[in-house]
């Protein structure tokens, strides 16, 4: 859905400029929300803020990790020496530990996706602040945030980026 309607707002600003082409000039500028996610400070902000939060959490799953494996190798050498019931016990003992590991797994990367939505949500929030006042400032027709191809004449990233960077 997102994708047809930039081509509907890029179709009507190609029309626009054609017919407002005689009268005035058709202002539009392009931003690119992936250099602004990669190069902005407020952006990287976050993305140390979403590590320092997590890293704990992450280390704990490694550290659980490293142990299932190593009790699954150890595992693995003793299993033909154990008797059948010892070996069924830490077969189970096993396939608890690495369900409980999944589930802690599962919910720290749904935990992370959800706090990394959040702190993207803002920066995004912000990004459009300025690209408001940008496209006022300088008399934009039209801004966009998505497209195949951008001549670099119309893109204004780094205008958006150096604001966002000036504004913390």
């Amino acid at each position: 859905m997102k994708h047809f309607s930039s081509k509907i707002a890029l179709t009507l600003a190609i029309a626009l400029a054609g017919f407002s082409a005689g009268a005035q000039e058709f202002k539009v500028g392009v931003v690119n929300l992936d250099r602004i996610f990669r190069e902005a400070n407020s952006a990287k902000a976050a993305q140390t803020k979403l590590e320092q939060e997590f890293s704990k959490r992450e280390k704990e799953l490694n550290d659980i990790s490293a142990q299932l494996k190593t009790l699954s190798e150890k595992f693995e050498r003793e299993a033909p020496t154990l008797a059948e019931s010892q070996r069924t016990v830490r077969q189970r003992q096993l396939v608890d530990q690495d369900r409980t590991f999944q589930t802690k797994r599962r919910e720290f990367q749904e935990d992370l996706s959800t706090r990394k939505n959040e702190e993207l949500q803002q920066v995004i929030e912000r990004a459009n602040k300025v690209v408001k006042t940008l496209a006022e400032a300088e008399k934009y027709d039209l801004i966009l945030q998505e497209s195949v191809y951008v001549n670099p004449k119309h893109d204004i990233t780094d205008k958006v980026i150096k604001a966002l960077n000036a504004a913390r």
